[in-house]
């Protein structure tokens, strides 16, 4: 039975002291404390303890690098959410203005366009929740104007509302016959729909994580993704650097991809410059707690 008691702030400082972080300055310390939980910053120092059990710290071991680590982390997913919601609004634009041409506007409708019933159901579903919630003024107008028609509204008001996540899904679920899903595929560089849907399922989830304010630094990340073996846009030529199967657990991967997919959205884009600097900025963070290569910036895709 779980029996430990809740500590107070400076119990927690204390028990860090005698564990051996350096805490200097504990009035800093409590104030950090007091805005930032002590199991939150826990996920940051874990990594200088040597002993994981009795929770010892290495030597040498600061607070003031865990605080730094915390900071850089959030920088890191401030950084990647704005890089996402180009990729974001670049993929509902796409899908709106296909498929409505394609199909009509209310292809996110007809089930015959989907592979998995269930599924579009369950996205349906939220939409529905999402419009009803929205307090977009075209929304309202729209149902206050066609009150007597019982379908949604069409794509380019309906799909406005909904998430990353869930377009993602109906992109990904969109039968292979549909001429739209290769044009939208094919448009930001990933050549056919075979390798778009993993692409997208995994920024989804980066995604999701910087909305929740997880952490990213030194995680382990769900999901595997299908790299395609000739891109057609500029990618990393040495072999060394290019991610193996077994490391797709790391943020590297879902970085490259984040800006092989901005670099067609928005050619000539700061990603890259962004990204050094936070490391610059944060020296005592080590590149390969995210996976990253050797020479990551001299490689093609990085130098867009």
């Amino acid at each position: 039975m779980f029996s430990k008691k809740a500590f107070t702030i400076e119990e927690q400082i204390a028990q860090l002291q005698e564990r051996g972080l350096e805490i200097p300055n504990s009035i800093l310390a409590a104030k950090y404390l007091s805005n930032i939980s002590y199991y939150r910053l826990g996920e940051y120092w874990y990594v200088m303890q040597s002993d994981k059990v009795a929770h010892k710290f290495k030597p040498n071991s600061k607070f003031k690098d865990v605080i730094a680590l915390y900071n850089f982390d959030a920088e890191l997913r401030m950084l990647l959410f704005d890089v996402i919601e180009k990729i974001e609004i670049s993929l509902r634009s796409k899908l709106i203005y296909h498929l409505s041409h394609e199909i009509d506007p209310w292809w996110f409708q007809n089930f015959e366009l989907f592979n998995d019933s269930l599924a579009l159901v369950k996205t349906l579903a939220n939409l529905q929740e999402e419009l009803e919630r929205s307090k977009d003024i075209t929304i309202k107008n729209h149902f206050k104007i066609h009150k007597d028609d019982k379908r949604f509204p069409p794509s380019w008001k309906s799909l406005e509302q909904t998430s990353f996540g869930a377009l993602s899904k109906l992109y990904g679920n969109l039968k292979p016959t549909v001429k739209s899903k290769d044009a939208i595929a094919a448009e930001m560089g990933a050549v056919n729909h075979t390798y778009l849907p993993s692409w997208l399922q995994s920024i989804a989830q980066i995604r999701n994580c910087c909305a929740h304010h997880s952490r990213l630094w030194n995680r382990n990340l769900p999901g595997t993704v299908k790299l395609l073996s000739k891109p057609p846009n500029p990618w990393i030529n040495d072999p060394e650097n290019v991610p193996k199967q077994h490391e797709f657990i790391h943020l590297y991967v879902h970085m490259c991809l984040m800006k092989y997919l901005i670099n067609v959205i928005q050619p000539n884009n700061n990603f890259t410059k962004r990204l050094n600097d936070l490391f610059i900025k944060y020296p005592n963070v080590d590149p390969n707690a995210l996976g990253m290569k050797p020479d990551w910036m001299q490689e093609p895709l990085w130098q867009q």
